[in-house]
C-alpha cells in the first residue's frame, strides 16, 4: 500500500504533460479539440463505463445513472448558457461551462487516485495494473482539462489553475484511498454519472465544434484519440 502515494505522484506529471501539449496546440484549438473529443468519448465508453458496471454489477442501474448524468449536465449547461454563443454577455457563462468540464475531469482524476490507493490495498499486482492505466489516460485528462477551459473562455490563467487542480487530484485520491475504505457501489455510481457527462461534452460540444468545417487532419486526430484510449483500455484489461 505504501507504493500507492509515490506512484500516484507520477500521475501528476503525466497530467501536466497533457496540459502542456494542449497549450502548445492552443493556436489551433479546433484541431486540439478534435483530438480531445475522441479521447473524451473513448474514455467514457472504454474506461469509465466498464469500471462503473463492474463496481455496481447492475447494468440497468448503470444505464439510468449515465442517462441522469447526461441530462443533469445538459440542464446545467442550458442554465448557464441561454443565449447564442456569440453574445458578449455570455462570456462568463461559457467560462463556467468550461470550469464545469474541468471540475468533472478533476473528480475523475481524484477517483483514479482513489482507485490506485484501494487497489494496492488488495494486492501489489492489482495496484500496479491500475496505476499503469491511470498514468496513461491522465495525460489525456490534462489535455482535456485545458481544452475544455480554452474552448469556452480562452482564459489561459484559468486553464492553468484547473490543470493544477486536475494534476494534484489523483495524488490526493491515492492518499485518501490508502487511508479509507470506500463503498465500491458509491464509487461506481459516481463514475456512471460522469460517463453521462463525458458523453454529453464530447458528443454535443467538442466533436461538433471540431468538425464544423471538414478537415481530414481533424478526422484523423479524433480517430487516433479514440483508438489510443481503446488500446490502453484493452492492454490494461489484460
Amino acid at each position: 500500500m505504501s507504493l500507492a502515494i509515490p506512484l500516484a505522484a507520477i500521475t501528476v506529471f503525466s497530467t501536466l504533460a497533457g496540459g502542456v501539449v494542449a497549450f502548445r496546440l492552443a493556436r489551433d484549438l479546433t484541431t486540439a479539440i478534435a483530438l480531445t473529443g475522441g479521447v473524451v468519448v473513448a474514455v467514457a465508453l472504454f474506461h469509465v463505463l466498464p469500471e462503473a458496471i463492474e463496481a455496481i454489477d447492475d447494468p440497468q442501474r448503470v444505464g439510468l445513472l449515465v442517462g441522469a448524468g447526461f441530462v443533469f449536465f445538459f440542464l446545467a449547461e442550458r442554465a448557464l448558457v441561454l443565449h447564442h454563443r456569440d453574445d458578449e454577455d455570455q462570456i462568463h457563462a461559457h467560462a463556467q461551462v468550461g470550469a464545469l468540464g474541468a471540475a468533472g475531469l478533476s473528480v475523475h482524476s481524484f477517483i483514479d487516485g482513489l482507485g490506485i490507493g484501494l487497489a494496492f490495498g488488495l494486492s501489489t499486482e492489482t495496484g500496479l495494473l491500475v496505476f499503469l492505466a491511470v498514468v496513461a489516460h491522465d495525460f489525456a485528462d490534462g489535455l482535456n482539462t485545458v481544452g475544455f477551459v480554452l474552448r469556452q473562455s480562452g482564459d489561459r490563467g484559468r486553464a492553468i489553475r484547473w490543470l493544477a487542480v486536475d494534476a494534484l487530484a489523483p495524488l490526493v485520491g491515492a492518499v485518501v484511498g490508502s487511508a479509507l475504505s470506500i463503498s465500491e457501489q458509491n464509487l461506481g455510481a459516481l463514475l456512471a454519472v460522469y460517463v453521462g457527462f463525458f458523453l454529453f461534452m464530447g458528443a454535443t460540444d467538442l466533436l461538433p465544434h471540431a468538425h464544423q468545417h471538414p478537415s481530414g487532419r481533424r478526422v484523423l486526430l479524433t480517430v487516433v484519440g479514440f483508438a489510443a484510449v481503446l488500446a490502453v483500455s484493452l492492454i490494461a484489461g489484460h
